[in-house]
């Protein structure tokens, strides 16, 4: 007897339904709904419907057309949308449109934005450049289509300028040539220092790092800073663009020619660094030094 009871006991245990979310059984809650929604067997076959709709919430993310997986058997879920009215069905399919185009919007709202970015920018450099009554004389009686065509290319002809790095080729010949003056001054008795054997790493030639950031901003403060220059240096000048134009070439040059300096400087000292002995608690450099020139007199008498 004792043995048909645990056996009723055992099979009403495994009939029993537990929800593999919230880990309750029938007992524990007698009003709810059940589902089995997967091939699952055993204790992952029955779920309550509302612990299966809150991990569907979990799962689409808000996107309630998106299909979900059992993530044990991989059967995806039946799922059925109650009848929707004409309104709302309208309003649906509305918003999924509005879905769709929204991000080719955005990308024409940017690309605007940035057109006519330029095309001002470009308006407030001729103006600067040749004069505030003058400039606005040219385009007044200049071709609408050729100013919206040209004014947005002033700003990138100026940033494709500033990518032209002429400073890079001017250090590249002075290393070059630098390095056969060297050259000739030790073969030439009491003709200077020797030439210092530079590390592979060191004697070829490194370019600085692009940033994009001080291009485009240099690129674009570039009129501005030519028009300063050309009013201070170059006052006797009548004409505003001649002045401008004389002021950028002053200003880029002595630009590059503080940055090649600037550039060949650091190089030098790169190329001058020296790395000291390891020197032990209380010791000194020379004392760290002495075992290895012992150690080579030694190597040489044997």
């Amino acid at each position: 007897m004792m043995a048909e009871a645990a056996l009723a006991a055992s099979a009403a245990e495994a009939s029993e339904r537990h929800c593999w979310v919230c880990f309750a059984t029938d007992s524990d809650d007698q009003s709810a709904e059940w589902v089995c929604p997967c091939r699952c067997r055993g204790s992952t076959k029955w779920i309550h419907q509302a612990c299966l709709q809150r991990w569907l919430d979990e799962k689409q993310k808000g996107n309630s057309t998106g299909s979900v997986s059992c993530p044990q058997c991989g059967t995806e879920y039946q799922i059925v949308f109650p009848k929707l009215g004409p309104l709302v069905y309208f309003l649906q399919q509305v918003d999924r449109v509005l879905s769709k185009v929204s991000p080719f919007a955005a990308a024409g709202i940017v690309v605007g934005t940035l057109y006519w970015s330029a095309v001002t920018y470009g308006a407030v450099t001729v103006m600067q450049v040749v004069g505030h009554k003058k400039g606005l004389d040219v385009m007044e009686r200049a071709d609408p289509l050729f100013l919206l065509m040209g004014l947005p290319t002033i700003p990138v002809m100026l940033v494709l300028g500033k990518m032209i790095r002429w400073e890079d080729y001017v250090l590249r010949v002075w290393r070059k040539y630098s390095s056969k003056l060297q050259a000739l001054q030790a073969l030439v008795p009491g003709g200077g220092r020797p030439v210092q054997h530079l590390p592979v790493a060191e004697s070829r030639y490194q370019s600085d790092h692009l940033s994009i950031s001080r291009t485009l901003c240099g690129a674009l403060v570039f009129p501005t800073i030519a028009n300063l220059v050309g009013r201070v240096t170059f006052r006797r000048v009548n004409s505003s663009l001649q002045r401008t134009i004389l002021g950028g070439i002053a200003f880029v040059a002595i630009k590059g020619a503080l940055k090649v300096y600037f550039r060949q400087q650091q190089y030098l000292i790169q190329a001058n660094r020296h790395i000291l002995n390891f020197v032990e608690n209380g010791g000194t450099e020379n004392d760290s030094a002495q075992p290895d020139e012992d150690s080579s007199i030694g190597a040489g008498l044997s």
